[in-house]
């Protein structure tokens, strides 16, 4: 059975930093790309960071500069780490890792809740 499990998320201030895992079992994601997205209240989940099987990254504009994505092929997992938070941060985010073509998304994590205050 294939899981992405996040961890990291939680209450943090604005302009503070928090770290993002995604551990995943059940598939070998050295060969996927692999992605964060997250969703706000009231709004469309949206790509935060994409980093395919050769490590180029996809950033979305909102947080390049803030935000950064790695892999560890090692340990099955990759991470988000995500600096100058801003209240906008807020969401729920979401491991993914795509098919084996990079075409769409498998499997999905459980989401874990960042929370910046102003």
């Amino acid at each position: 059975q294939v899981q992405l499990v996040e961890s990291g998320g939680g209450l943090v201030q604005a302009g503070g930093s928090l770290r993002l895992s995604c551990a995943a079992s059940g598939v070998d994601i050295s060969r996927r790309a692999m992605g964060w997205y997250r969703q706000a209240p009231g709004k469309q989940r949206e790509l935060v960071a994409a980093i395919t099987s050769g490590s180029s990254i996809n950033i979305a504009a909102s947080v390049k500069g803030r935000f950064t994505i790695s892999r560890d092929n090692a340990k099955n997992a990759v991470y988000l780490q995500m600096n100058s938070l801003k209240p906008e941060d807020t969401a729920v985010y979401y491991c993914s890792a795509y098919s084996p073509g990079g075409t769409y998304i498998n499997y999905w994590g459980q989401g874990t809740q960042v929370t910046v205050s102003s």
